[in-house]
């Protein structure tokens, strides 16, 4: 079995992109490389490692266990390098998803608290969806990451080894409205008063729902506006342009002309924020970051 380091981390990419189009985009090379170079792997292993779907590409069973490997060797590779250039690293570096509102709301007070008690570890951060910061963690593209569930709460992912999962707290889920307007002045609104609304809301996909709509709505939503970018929505919202789902914990964070209400007639959508890793003892900097976390 004939493997380089270079086809290890096409493969690393690939299951952190769950695409060959991602994958060769974050690598810098054409679609058509990527695929040869995933081609060659299998043929070298002479196992199937790569499952195409409808929704992207996953690892197959034989592609994970090379993936456990994969980790291993390229931080080999990257610790021969950094020693041989003598750029040891004198903090832990520790890699962290967060999920789009962790951003405004945990990860300020998390960094703040981190470098006051722990400055020998160095945090860097990717923006992501929870199925994309899945795929990243289970890649070793990730350290940690921040996640968000929402009922029945079932376990992240189903792959192995599972995944280490606490929950760091619950929040529960609002609409966000317009200071003025129709709405103005109101403690709550009914969750019937919500079937004709116009959403602003994310793009959805596959693996990601429409995030943005009251959840449980008959018929189908009617979306006035489509973003991502927290300020944007809640920029729209503030201007009368229609209404989105916040969490309580960004009250806040809201910019000015946006209230948020609770919904009547339904029963409460409780999200939870779930801090995730990789099986087994963690390092000193990941536990530094996980009580960071716990504290914001």
């Amino acid at each position: 079995m004939d493997i380089s380091s270079g086809n290890l981390r096409v493969l690393r990419q690939i299951a952190a992109s769950g695409s060959f189009t991602e994958a060769a985009t974050q690598l810098g090379y054409t679609q058509s490389a990527i695929s040869r170079q995933a081609a060659a792997l299998e043929r070298s292993t002479g196992a199937v490692l790569f499952e195409r779907r409808f929704d992207g590409v996953r690892l197959t069973p034989a592609g994970l266990a090379l993936l456990r490997h994969a980790h291993t060797i390229l931080d080999s590779v990257a610790a021969a390098e950094r020693e041989l250039t003598g750029a040891a690293p004198r903090t832990e570096r520790v890699r962290l998803g967060v999920f789009m509102s962790a951003g405004a709301v945990i990860l300020p007070p998390a960094l703040a608290h981190l470098a006051a008690v722990g400055p020998q570890v160095e945090v860097t951060t990717v923006e992501g969806t929870t199925p994309g910061l899945l795929r990243a963690l289970r890649a070793g593209s990730l350290d940690m990451a921040l996640l968000t569930s929402r009922p029945p709460h079932r376990p992240s992912d189903g792959e192995s080894p599972r995944l280490h999962i606490e929950t760091v707290e619950e929040t529960e889920l609002l609409v966000g409205v317009a200071s003025t307007g129709v709405l103005a002045g109101r403690t709550a609104v009914h969750v019937d008063e919500l079937v004709d609304a116009e959403w602003i809301a994310s793009p959805s996909s596959a693996s990601e729902p429409l995030l943005g709509v009251w959840p449980g709505l008959p018929g189908r939503p009617r979306i006035a506006h489509s973003a991502r970018d927290w300020l944007t929505k809640l920029g729209l919202v503030a201007g009368g342009f229609g209404l989105t789902t916040v969490p309580s914990r960004m009250a806040k964070v809201l910019p000015p002309g946006v209230n948020l209400l609770p919904v009547d007639g339904a029963p409460p959508e409780v999200r939870r924020i779930l801090m995730a890793r990789l099986p087994g003892r963690p390092s000193p900097g990941i536990s530094a970051v996980a009580r960071a976390v716990a504290r914001s």
